[in-house]
């Protein structure tokens, strides 16, 4: 048996040209969708994502902005080059890279950023609507890494009402939203939040559907604790000797029904998810 790819490469590919035609349609309507990025110090990782976003616009012809600071930046000039993408028009969403430097407290600049113009969708309000909301349409912008999950499940036609999901990892990028998005209503799946402090963490693997692994350890999840048939979604990765390792052993995808590696699955569908964001906050 060999997995399903879940390709989350050319999924994106689809939902940018998607978007591609939404953005020629807003602009002979004088909208003019825009993404800014702030960027903070020389961090690589940071720097080819940032610059992966700039490209994913360029493809579906929306504006960007991009405010580079250095490593040595105070808290003021962060403040400061918010408060720019904030008041600027042409800006309809915007991201402050994270991990910022020593020192800075991201959760706090995160604060700052107009909610309206949230493009991860990780503003204490934003994910407060998301809490609230179990059904019906929420006019807010939704956290990218989890709408990317559930959208590439979707596309590969991935049941989810009523599947077991195993959470793997319960940080804010994905982890915590991501179970808050399954249980709403038209999803209606029943997810397992798991983490460093769970007992048992094989066993709900493996009563587990769909396993989603996001907790950054190099090729933890094991193919001995995959239910035959699972989908498994590989979304953690670690730099160790100049290569990206994922939290999924490669050998899963002799088990999986279907997977989506890292890299090259999740990762696009959270950039192409961020720029629906921009141009829906245009719209």
């Amino acid at each position: 048996m060999s997995a399903v790819i879940l390709d989350g490469k050319l999924t994106a590919g689809a939902i940018k040209t998607e978007l591609a035609s939404k953005v020629a349609e807003l602009k002979q309507r004088n909208i003019h969708p825009g993404l800014g990025t702030l960027l903070v110090g020389q961090d690589p990782g940071s720097l080819s994502y940032v610059a992966g976003k700039h490209r994913d616009c360029e493809q579906v012809g929306v504006q960007s902005i991009r405010i580079d600071l250095p490593e040595s930046a105070s808290e003021a000039d962060i403040r400061k080059a918010i408060e720019d993408l904030n008041s600027a028009k042409e800006v309809t969403g915007f991201i402050v890279q994270l991990p910022l430097p020593a020192g800075i407290d991201g959760n706090s600049m995160l604060e700052l950023i107009d909610p309206a113009k949230d493009a991860d969708g990780l503003h204490p309000m934003n994910l407060g609507k998301l809490v609230m909301n179990v059904s019906g349409e929420i006019n807010s912008p939704m956290p990218c890494t989890p709408s990317g999950i559930i959208e590439l499940l979707r596309r590969y036609d991935v049941p989810l009402r009523g599947a077991k999901v195993a959470v793997i990892g319960r940080g804010l990028t994905v982890g915590r939203p991501l179970g808050l998005m399954l249980t709403r209503k038209g999803i209606d799946a029943t997810p397992t939040l798991l983490h460093s402090a769970s007992k048992n963490i094989e066993a709900s693997i493996a009563q587990a559907d769909i396993v989603v692994a996001a907790l950054g350890s190099p090729h933890f999840v094991k193919p001995e604790w995959i239910k035959p048939g699972a989908a498994v979604l590989d979304v953690g990765i670690t730099r160790s000797n100049g290569k990206l390792l994922g939290d999924v052993d490669p050998a899963v995808s002799n088990v999986a029904g279907y997977l989506s590696p890292n890299p090259g699955g999740v990762g696009p569908m959270t950039r192409a998810m961020l720029v629906k964001n921009v141009v829906e906050a245009a719209s």
